[in-house]
């Protein structure tokens, strides 16, 4: 989402370090094939709220357009050296 709206503070930690983020998405709602409500997003980074309850207006980067579909989750790089560990999924009821 940083194409369009700066985290409240940053919280990153040297580089080389290992990063931390615990996200809470809740993806857009449709009725009748219109988006009527935006996603919306809360950000822990290190431990850190960075992001609380944003509104999502669009799809972000280089994913695809929004829809009622789910799609799967990318996660994405900037071309330097990046890892990975200790995904986890878990579907939240956030209403």
């Amino acid at each position: 989402i940083y194409t369009f709206r700066k985290p409240d503070r940053n919280a990153s930690r040297a580089p080389g370090e290992w990063q931390t983020f615990d996200i809470a998405f809740r993806a857009p709602r449709w009725a009748a094939g219109e988006k009527v409500e935006n996603a919306r997003l809360s950000v822990l980074h290190n431990g850190e709220l960075i992001h609380d309850d944003v509104a999502v207006p669009a799809s972000t980067g280089a994913g695809k357009s929004e829809g009622p579909s789910e799609e799967p989750l990318r996660l994405q790089d900037h071309g330097s050296a990046t890892r990975f560990r200790n995904v986890w999924i878990k579907r939240l009821d956030l209403d």
